[in-house]
């Protein structure tokens, strides 16, 4: 069995490297989407996040993730509520993946997508830590088009995660997604056949 975390920053490009290793074979284990999961009505942090956050994020009896980001990518305090409430919940479901994998019979790659990786420790249970990078200006424009935000608002976002430059340092592999993503998918490739099939020969 062999793990790896991905792990990035804004719009830098992590979704599409962990869909790339999915379609050669690998098991991906999305935190963003656990995330969201338990964020939904019945899910472990939906009653949480509206305790504290109040019911102006609602729609309905659905949670408006738009009108929660704004919140608390404007106010570091409140992020740092959000991620106290969702984090735990992200990491012990993750957790219970990865020893269910690792207790397997069978041979897998198992991608563990975590943006906040090594905020979380959860680097530590990985074998190899990859990190996705772009340039500054390709996250902000990313992020303006996939989020429909505004330039500020993109930098404030990128301003209050840890900065990429430290993520790389601590990186076994830099995935350079500045270019094409036939180059990503090429880089993609190149290490799946560096650490997983010369592994199983």
């Amino acid at each position: 069995m062999v793990f790896l975390g991905i792990t990035g920053s804004l719009s830098t490009g992590k979704t599409s490297v962990s869909l790339f290793f999915k379609e050669l074979g690998a098991k991906v284990l999305d935190a963003d989407k656990i995330a969201h999961d338990q964020m939904k009505k019945g899910g472990a942090c939906y009653d949480q996040i509206i305790k504290k956050f109040g019911k102006d994020i609602l729609d309905g009896d659905k949670i408006n993730r738009k009108k929660l980001a704004d919140i608390v990518f404007n106010d570091k305090v409140k992020l740092n509520k959000l991620v106290d409430i969702v984090h735990p919940v992200v990491k012990l479901a993750i957790g219970q993946e990865i020893r269910r994998y690792s207790n397997s019979k069978k041979e897998h790659l198992v991608v563990v997508d975590v943006p906040l990786l090594f905020e979380s420790n959860l680097h530590r249970y990985v074998d190899w830590i990859i990190v996705v990078k772009a340039t500054r200006q390709q996250q902000i424009e990313r992020a303006v088009e996939k989020f429909k935000i505004s330039r500020q608002q993109a930098i404030s976002r990128i301003k209050m995660q840890m900065p990429l430059r430290e993520k790389i340092r601590l990186a076994d592999i830099i995935i350079d997604n500045s270019r094409s993503l036939i180059e990503t998918k090429k880089q993609v490739k190149e290490i799946w056949q560096k650490i997983y099939l010369k592994k199983k020969k």
